[in-house]
Order: structure tokens, then sequence, then C-alpha cells
């Protein structure tokens, strides 16, 4: 599976509206749907049931606040909803990291850095919004002892090439 692919599977409905047009909807949308594949394997082993509930409902919160705050009419009042967005990104890279042990470190890493990207995007959408900056030191994002670069160029790859369980 790869985000081309995927793209092709959306209805027009959504494609069509304006909506569609951030880059961090499309992605947080694609997290969302290929997290199913995630969520079902988790629910397989009773230790995680309870784990793969609230990385599904994470996950489905980054694209339902994005979608909740372009609707909205003052640039703060989306921030908020952008920031509930970044909230929930976070958590969903929690969840996977706990989750390593059942899907594998091919895919957390996958999803972490895809997370990693949606991340990127909003901690620039938030200050735009709301007309300030926001300071946050710089993350490294580690894996196994390995440091993940957060890099925008890498994204194409992770459009690519989407491990699946």
């Amino acid at each position: 599976m790869n985000y081309s692919d995927w793209e092709q599977e959306v209805y027009s409905e959504i494609t069509g509206d304006s909506l569609w047009k951030m880059e961090v909807y499309r992605l947080a949308l694609f997290v969302a749907d290929i997290g199913w594949h995630d969520v079902s394997k988790l629910m397989n082993d009773k230790r995680t049931i309870k784990l793969s509930d609230q990385l599904y409902r994470a996950l489905g919160s980054i694209g339902a606040n994005v979608s909740e705050g372009y609707s909205r009419g003052t640039g703060k009042d989306r921030a908020h909803f952008y920031e509930y967005a970044l909230g929930s990104a976070r958590e969903s890279r929690g969840w996977y990291f706990n989750a390593r042990h059942i899907l594998g470190k091919d895919i957390v890493q996958h999803r972490v850095h895809l997370l990693a990207q949606i991340i990127r995007l909003l901690l620039a959408m938030v200050p735009q919004q709301r007309g300030k900056i926001l300071r946050e030191a710089e993350t490294a994002y580690v894996i196994d002892g390995i440091q993940l670069e957060i890099d925008p160029a890498n994204l194409p790859t992770l459009l690519q090439e989407v491990p699946l369980p």
C-alpha cells in the first residue's frame, strides 16, 4: 500500500472539499486509515486491547480537530482546535511507542515518522493562526537507540513505503 493508491480510494465528497487542500488533513486521514490495520493487530493480544482503542481514538482525533478548526471563523478559534490535533498526534506517537512489542520496529518507526511530519506541520500552523510564535525546544526522536531525523523531504518516502502488520 502507498499514499497514491490510498488517495484514489478517498470519496470525492472529501477530496472536493477545500479542507482537502491542507496537507496536514490529508496526512491525518491517511495515518488514521493505515492505523486501522495496526489496531486490528493489537486487538488480537489481550494485553493491548485497551491500547488499541486509545490509539485509534487518538489517530481519529487528529483529522477531526483539524477539520473542526478549519471550519472556525477566527484564527484564535482555529488555533485552539489545531492545538488539540497536535496533542492527539503526540498522544498517538506515544501509543505507537507502547505498541512496538506487538507491531514491530518497522511499522512503529514508519508511524512515528509520519506522525512527526504531522506534528511539524501543526507546530507551524498554530502560531500562524494565533499570530504568535510557539517556542519549543528541538526534540530528538529516538527508537531503539537510533535517532530519527525529521526531514520534510522524507515525507514522499513515508508515503510510498507503508508497512502494514
